[in-house]
């Protein structure tokens, strides 16, 4: 059985990707990374091409239908399912996850028998992000109050994107059904591991924002995970 996988969804991330592999790579040459890319046409995809002839343990998956954020890390979710992978990570190309915290990520899975362990930015209410503007800072952050909140799981950042699952959870939640594909994905799988009873650790990361390319939020996505997760809570509910 393979160990950890690190899945890095990617849309024009010319300018990060080859670093964050690099960056990868450089902590430990025995991690296996898969990109999966939404077509990108800034040359993201030749990038990874180039660097897949010295790194056996890069991989590519370039999805052209249904593209999405949810949908390129189910797609991803499904190849690890596929190879056996015992853990599986989500993680950014941008670098407002450090490399660095992955093995901490897995080990919190290893040592405390958790199924799940998250990079929290605001564990136990404190807030540890670099770079963004108050506005942006309190929308994330009351945003996974409200979350939290509305849905009783007890994660303090629930709208956390650096993420690593144990393979039995990826195997249980029926992706047929996750509704959402922006950010509140991330919502929504966490929700959904919860209402099957595992076990979630937060691990406190520090979160600095991208400094190079753009970011993919916008105003659709913030409305998705505000205004569905009362629809999603009734749901889980019902089916509890």
């Amino acid at each position: 059985m393979n160990q950890a996988l690190i899945i890095i969804p990617t849309l024009n991330e010319v300018e990060n990707i080859n670093a964050i592999i690099k960056a990868v790579f450089d902590i430990d040459p025995n991690y296996h990374i898969l990109v999966v890319d939404d077509n990108s046409t800034d040359g993201t995809i030749n990038i990874i091409k180039n660097l897949q002839k010295t790194h056996a343990n890069l991989h590519l998956e370039i999805r052209t239908n249904n593209r999405g954020l949810g949908k390129a890390y189910i797609h991803g979710f499904k190849w690890a399912i596929q190879r056996d992978y015992e853990y599986v990570l989500e993680m950014d190309a941008d670098f407002s996850h450090n490399p660095k915290d992955l093995q901490r990520l897995i080990n919190a899975c290893e040592e405390g028998e958790n199924d799940i362990a998250i990079g929290s930015r605001y564990i136990n209410n404190k807030i540890n992000v670099i770079n963004w503007d108050f506005k942006r800072l309190m929308l994330s952050y009351f945003a996974s109050k409200y979350v939290k909140f509305v849905t009783g799981i007890p994660v303090f950042d629930t709208t956390a994107g650096f993420i690593c699952y144990r393979r039995k959870v990826l195997e249980t939640i029926d992706f047929s059904k996750i509704r959402f594909t922006g950010y509140a994905f991330q919502i929504e799988m966490k929700f959904k591991a919860w209402l099957h009873k595992f076990k979630i650790k937060e691990v406190p990361i520090i979160f600095t924002d991208r400094t190079k390319g753009t970011s993919k939020l916008d105003g659709s996505i913030i409305s998705e995970a505000i205004f569905g997760v009362i629809r999603m809570k009734f749901k889980g509910l019902t089916k509890k």
